[in-house]
């Protein structure tokens, strides 16, 4: 019973880390050991819930595909539903073979991938789960999670540049115009959140919104500019032109092939949670939500966004790479400007008040 209450007052995660805490402790006997323990229990939490979710979206992707142009989708490996085409994928990405382009950088080519998929793992490091369940809950969450996530740019740009192919090249020029352009009204859009919970810690904006309304509701201009620009971020059409097979073959990706290349998918599904959980945290309430366990509802609304990302994937035509451009800087960083200015005249009303 005192095991229950716990869980209901301090989450269901909180609890069991604190169980498994409490066993490490009495199995070796030091804080030290415990500590370092625990860590790598979290650590591999996290690595084991970005390749779930790559085997999961994949198949998640291609069946809301099939919903929205009315077809089935996979439903011959594993059954009628085919839920063991993702596996399948994956032994056929082991299985190939891993091609070396003629001419490259060998050594700048093969660390791509590998430095690609290092800043989007860590930015989970500061996601709060449930409550009081962060694996670096600090005071400057925000901040640390952006400079990080900025740091994919520049693996895009060595990839396309050591492949010595001509659309590779264009693809990684592509990317660093696309990511910095769109980084700027994501930014601006998330001063308002912190403008109204009055923190860049990510568990106290959660915490704001349980004791007012959710951000969604007090910063809509916010809301759209920040998802719009999360799209652009992860490279999702209307805004995938880094990899236009139309245009440049496959962007940055064009000379890898085998694991090489699907480190690229897996950190683009990783990065597909990691803004829908970003859009859960600053703007849907986090772990809040009646009767049910926090997690519940954490994962509730973080599957929600990403069906609607996917549903903007088979939705929505390719824009052009001006048009792309100048609806960021011209559009989308003006709203998200007077987006701040008026929430800052709505907070100081309200002292007055």
């Amino acid at each position: 019973m005192d095991f229950l209450n716990a869980m209901m007052g301090q989450g269901v995660i909180a609890t069991l880390a604190d169980a498994l805490h409490g066993l490490f402790m009495l199995v070796f006997g030091n804080e030290v050991v415990a500590s370092f323990l625990m860590k790598c229990v979290g650590i591999g939490a996290i690595l084991g819930v970005i390749s779930v979710a790559a085997i999961v979206f994949t198949y998640g992707e291609r069946k809301v595909c099939a919903f929205m142009q009315v077809r089935l989708g996979p439903n011959r490996v594993g059954g009628r539903y085919g839920l063991l085409q993702p596996i399948a994928d994956m032994l056929k990405l082991m299985s190939k073979e891993d091609i070396i382009p003629e001419g490259c950088d060998r050594v700048v080519w093969a660390l791509g991938p590998m430095l690609l998929f290092v800043p989007t793992a860590l930015i989970y490091a500061f996601f709060p789960f449930d409550k009081g369940v962060a694996l670096a809950d600090v005071n400057v969450g925000i901040f640390l999670m952006l400079a990080i996530s900025s740091q994919a740019v520049l693996p895009f740009l060595i990839s396309g540049y050591a492949s010595n192919s001509k659309y590779s090249f264009i693809g990684g020029m592509r990317t660093v115009a696309q990511m910095l352009s769109y980084e700027a009204p994501m930014v601006f859009s998330l001063l308002g959140v912190v403008m109204l919970s009055g923190s860049m810690r990510m568990c106290d904006i959660v915490e704001a919104q349980s004791q007012q309304l959710w951000f969604i509701l007090m910063q809509p201009i916010a809301f759209v500019v920040f998802v719009i620009s999360a799209t652009a971020e992860t490279n999702r059409v209307p805004f995938d032109l880094v990899e236009c097979e139309a245009e440049i073959v496959a962007g940055p990706f064009a000379e890898y092939s085998g694991m090489r290349w699907a480190l690229f998918f897996l950190a683009e599904y990783a990065n597909l949670l990691s803004v829908s959980i970003l859009t859960t945290v600053f703007f849907l309430g986090g772990w809040n939500g009646p009767f049910l366990p926090g997690i519940v509802w954490f994962g509730i609304k973080v599957l929600a966004m990403v069906f609607v990302f996917m549903w903007f994937r088979w939705t929505f035509p390719r824009t052009r790479v001006d048009q792309m451009l100048a609806f960021s800087w011209k559009v989308l960083l003006p709203l998200a400007l007077v987006n701040v200015i008026f929430t800052g005249v709505g907070i100081y009303a309200r002292q007055w008040m």
